[in-house]
């Protein structure tokens, strides 16, 4: 059942591709040497989309895994 497999493949790339982009976005704010209260609104900021990454990244591949056993 391809038709489960390669849209869970894309949106779990999507996934990883946000969640390198956070852990990017992080080690620039680090290198740039931010204020501490500034360090700390970015970093409440990037829990959240780093878990919606991580969400998206489980969710393809459960699709992944369920079109393979359907296929």
């Amino acid at each position: 059942m391809s038709a489960l497999i390669w849209p869970g493949a894309l949106v779990t790339v999507l996934g990883l591709l946000g969640l390198v982009w956070c852990v990017l976005k992080v080690a620039q704010a680090r290198k740039k040497g931010l204020e501490p209260e500034a360090m700390k609104r970015l970093l409440q900021r990037m829990v959240a989309i780093n878990m919606i990454a991580l969400l998206l990244s489980v969710i393809g591949l459960m699709m992944v895994v369920v079109g393979i056993l359907l296929g």
